[in-house]
């Protein structure tokens, strides 16, 4: 498979965006004064404990108090309900707590705590409260699972320093690159530890890597052909990195020089700007709707102009079966989470319906975040997960309209002047005033000055007072004033 990964920095912010076959399969932004706090550890200090809801508030020095649910705190870690403890028996208020960032704030919501701390290297990722070595689900086959837990367990001191996850990489990797990777990790937990002794609370222990170098840890493999970056300064920092922790890859990092700007070369501002439409089309002429809200995504595939020349069942199937690569790769552009239900059109036989649902499982496989597929329901519908852990790509690049406030829809210029002349007969009954001077859009001016010109003088004849009309071009449709002369 040739995967070729983008990076393009600027002063404002830095962008990844990872090609397979020429189609952008991944993008990642990251803000330089909006770093994401995913993977970071804190000594922090609770605030509140909750036991009502089973949770504590920790303030780690950020804007909001961060969120500490029993269930993420070590000791009950993998108990049952019957035998975990209370949190009101773990924690009190004003104890200090060495806890690491599992998921962002996210609109009003604090950031997600757990007290496991892990810390992700190339190879492993280090657990220094466990004991177990796990391996990643990725890796099926049996006999290599135990094969290269064998091989870890060899490299490890008689008592090991915590336990270790063996991340996919790792299959292919030599006894040096592991125990590289041992190394590393350990010396950081060294070094979080010993700062934990020595700072105030609450402090930032340990920050996790910024986008590039978390790219090279995470995204490059032996896959990948070439890595561009666009700024030499990136380039050379990356290549210190590289050449520490993923030696691999260093050949591969190459600076870009092309005339065009790099993601411009590539189509990436085109993927990148229809990632934040609401509406995908399809190929074959059908097209997807995507609805996000606080609580769940809502996917609503359509047939749209395509036909097959058969018969419609065969399009229904055809056009389910494009849009199910479609939102697998979509899910990961716009790096959205949480509950998903996918809405595809109705097939009449039930062998469409798995071939369908085993095409969306085959194509969410390249998917690195963790989710689940609960099949469909008796309504014909799909429900998923997909983790949240940051900001979605809309949510990261865009804000609600200021003119229809984020509903998507706006009050017709009609139902603005209704609301209108409502309001003059509320205020006609309190106040006496000579004039009353309507401040509005051009939009509602017009239709006062047509359809709803006969209520404006009916209006006028019943409150016996005369009534003005003024554009005012700033206002958007839903504005008005109604100013008393």
């Amino acid at each position: 498979m040739s995967r070729e990964i983008l990076v393009n920095v600027t002063p404002q912010e830095v962008r990844v965006a990872v090609l397979e076959q020429g189609i952008v399969e991944e993008l990642h932004v990251e803000r330089t004064y909006t770093h994401g706090f995913v993977g970071n550890i804190y000594l922090g200090k609770v605030v509140r404990v909750l036991p009502g809801m089973q949770s504590a508030f920790v303030d780690i020095g950020l804007e909001r108090a961060a969120f500490l649910h029993v269930a993420d705190i070590y000791e009950n870690r993998g108990k049952y309900e019957d035998d975990a403890k209370p949190i009101e028996r773990l924690l009190h208020e004003g104890q200090s707590l060495m806890v690491q960032v599992i998921k962002d704030p996210i609109n009003t919501k604090g950031a997600r705590l757990s007290t496991q701390v892990s810390l992700a290297g190339r190879l492993l990722v280090f657990l220094p409260q466990d004991v177990h070595i796990g391996i990643s689900q990725r890796i099926e086959d049996e006999s290599e699972r135990e094969t290269l837990r064998e091989r870890l367990q060899a490299l490890l001191p008689e008592e090991p320093p915590g336990g270790f996850i063996i991340r996919t990489m790792a299959e292919t990797a030599t006894e040096h690159e592991l125990k590289t990777d041992i190394e590393y990790l350990t010396r950081l937990w060294r070094d979080v530890s010993l700062r934990s002794n020595e700072l105030p609370v609450p402090s930032l222990l340990y920050q996790d890597l910024l986008l590039p170098q978390r790219m090279l840890r995470d995204i490059a493999s032996e896959d990948t052909a070439t890595i561009y970056v666009d700024d030499k300064a990136a380039l050379t920092a990356m290549q210190d990195f590289s050449q520490k922790y993923t030696i691999g890859m260093t050949e591969k990092l190459s600076l870009y020089t092309g005339e065009r700007a790099l993601f411009d070369r590539y189509g990436v501002e085109e993927e990148l700007n229809k990632a934040l439409s609401r509406r995908v089309d399809l190929k074959s002429g059908g097209y997807l709707i995507f609805d996000q809200t606080e609580a769940l995504t809502s996917i609503d595939v359509n047939t749209g102009a395509f036909v097959d020349g058969r018969n419609f069942e065969d399009t229904v199937f055809k056009t389910n079966l494009e849009a199910a690569h479609t939102i697998a790769r979509q899910l990961r552009l716009r790096n959205l989470g949480g509950i998903i239900i996918i809405d595809f059109i109705d097939m009449e036989r039930p062998e469409h319906q798995g071939i369908v649902l085993e095409e969306l499982n085959r194509a969410l496989e390249k998917d690195r975040t963790r989710l689940s597929v609960n099949g469909f329901t008796r309504l014909g519908l799909i429900e998923m997960t997909r983790k949240r852990t940051r900001e979605s790509l809309a949510q990261m690049l865009c804000e609600p309209c200021p003119t229809c406030l984020g509903r998507g829809q706006m009050k017709t210029a009609q139902t603005v002047c209704h609301e209108i002349l409502r309001e003059i007969q509320r205020e006609a009954r309190q106040y006496s005033a000579r004039e009353y001077r309507i401040l509005a859009s051009q939009a509602v001016i017009d239709c006062f000055l047509d359809e709803e010109s006969q209520s404006l003088v009916w209006l006028a004849d019943l409150i016996g007072k005369t009534i003005s009309l003024q554009v005012e071009t700033l206002y958007t449709q839903e504005q008005y004033d109604i100013v008393l002369v």
